[in-house]
């Protein structure tokens, strides 16, 4: 029997996107289901009563939530083709590391980027340009941050890249100035179809949250 893949997702995430990329990078076809995050669908509620909160795999009838455990599930089962995680059990405790860093520091960050001013726009700031310096302390001169391969802590930041003219914009900054050795992975990752195609427009997605927070 085939598989039977469902994702229950929302374009401008990018939590969302991370799942998307992993199932490419697989070839894995899956149906995607769009969901309103102000009015959440009642599959959503059942498939994910903890948090209600998108992403949401769903394999044959069984839920998987958080986008990084998904991620990680996708390598786990569909493990014949195109490793996300590498096989020693170091470098897997590594990855998860530092796949762990971006989950809890770079999404609140770059939030404040476009919610703060003043004072607190500034230290927000500063604290986002020194994530992001770690981040490029931690990739190297490697191609991506597991070495030759692309894989979970790739996917884990790549799609933090579609929110770029956002927080460039709100912040007064220019990213490539800043941290040039990251604007350099993100082309490269970039050149992954897998990538590309997931990652939406940077302008729709500023268009977006502006009109949901009324930056405007």
């Amino acid at each position: 029997m085939a598989d039977e893949v469902v994702l229950l997702d929302f374009w401008p995430s990018m939590f969302g996107m991370r799942v998307r990329i992993a199932l490419a990078e697989k070839g894995i076809k899956y149906e995607f289901k769009e969901d309103d995050l102000r009015n959440k669908s009642d599959l959503l509620l059942k498939m994910n009563p903890v948090h209600k909160k998108i992403p949401v795999l769903i394999h044959n009838g069984k839920p998987v939530c958080e986008s990084l455990i998904i991620v990680q599930y996708i390598d786990e089962v569909w493990n014949d083709r195109s490793p996300l995680l590498p096989s020693d059990p170091y470098q897997r405790a590594h990855a998860r590391f530092w796949a762990d860093f971006i989950e809890q520091k770079v999404y609140a960050v770059g939030k404040k980027l476009f919610t703060s001013k003043g004072e607190e726009l500034e230290t927000a700031k500063n604290d986002f340009l020194e994530i992001y310096k770690t981040l490029e302390g931690e990739l190297g001169e490697k191609p991506y941050f597991g070495g030759e391969n692309f894989g979970l802590v790739d996917i884990a930041l790549i799609t933090f890249y579609s929110w770029f003219y956002l927080y460039e914009t709100f912040g007064k900054f220019n990213m490539e100035a800043e941290c040039p050795k990251f604007i350099a992975w993100v082309k490269r990752c970039m050149q992954k179809e897998s990538v590309a195609k997931s990652l939406p427009d940077q302008k729709k997605v500023y268009e977006l949250v502006v009109k949901w927070y009324g930056l405007e």
